[in-house]
């Protein structure tokens, strides 16, 4: 009994140390962003801000054009991640079934994929978006997202396909169900949870991706937000801290805001499926 008491706390000891290192960069970044360019230069840093003040957040949107970029980046990140979905979950739902020695292939291509560097492909994809004329432009932007974004969403849907159960499918069948009725009414809902978080997935890496939009757009009025954050950082790399701090806390909050509010969902979802397999 006392082996079990203290395997216990240690378990919830190396969970709390776990959630205090994943923590403390956000919470650090939440300080930095409301102290004074004063405390920032303090040589006895604080958690908590002696004299928080908004003027970093003033400052950053006056420095750059932060509302447009980020409507940029959420426009490309939507896109994307509904792009994505719609094309990943029908493949997906092929390779998961019909396991033939061409869905095998494709799986391990899928997984060999994302061993892939990003500077091995950005030359050939500046030299494919030239030839279409897509350079400095979302649309171009939005295409490279979903081919980077596809081969993990369709790893990660394959999983969820083959965790619904095959019997549920033919027994709706033998009720009389078309396969196009069976995949609606059956196989669609216990799916969507899986679906949701490949979503949520697609979107995220979108909305911090930064390289690609770094090389394909040009012009500011097309950049993301990822990219006009470096633009607080001076030529010789010394970093307007406290608006840094406060544009990048500001860029964060989309994907908490979003997972916050679906991360029910997703679970309730997986709960039903379960109960319904």
């Amino acid at each position: 009994m006392r082996t079990s008491t203290t395997g216990r706390v240690g378990q919830y000891a190396a969970l709390l140390a776990y959630l205090v290192f994943l923590a403390f960069p956000f919470l650090w970044l939440v300080s930095t962003a409301f102290k004074s360019p004063r405390e920032l230069g303090s040589l006895h840093p604080t958690w908590i801000p002696r004299d928080p003040t908004l003027d970093n957040f003033r400052q950053a949107f006056d420095e750059q054009p932060l509302l447009r970029a980020a409507g940029n980046s959420l426009l490309a990140a939507l896109t994307a991640a509904v792009i994505a979905v719609l094309i990943a979950t029908p493949l997906a739902y092929v390779m998961a079934r019909h396991r033939t020695r061409l869905a095998k292939a494709a799986t391990g291509w899928v997984v060999v994929s994302q061993a892939f560097p990003l500077v091995l492909v950005i030359i050939p994809l500046f030299l494919v978006l030239k030839n279409l004329r897509l350079i400095n432009s979302l649309a171009g932007l939005v295409l490279v997202y979903v081919v980077w974004a596809l081969p993990f969403a369709l790893w990660m849907l394959v999983g969820y396909v083959r965790a619904v159960p095959t019997e549920l499918e033919e027994a709706a069948a033998v009720d009389g169900a078309g396969r196009l009725r069976t995949l609606a009414s059956v196989t669609a809902p216990l799916l969507a949870p899986g679906i949701v978080a490949t979503a949520l997935f697609a979107f995220i890496t979108a909305w911090n991706e930064f390289f690609f939009a770094l090389v394909l757009l040009k012009t500011s009025d097309k950049q993301t937000l990822p990219v006009v954050l470096t633009h607080f950082i001076g030529a010789e790399g010394v970093a307007d801290l406290g608006p840094l701090a406060a544009a990048a806390f500001l860029a964060t909050l989309p994907s908490l805001i979003i997972f916050a509010i679906i991360q029910r969902r997703i679970t309730g979802g997986m709960l039903a499926g379960a109960v319904k397999s």
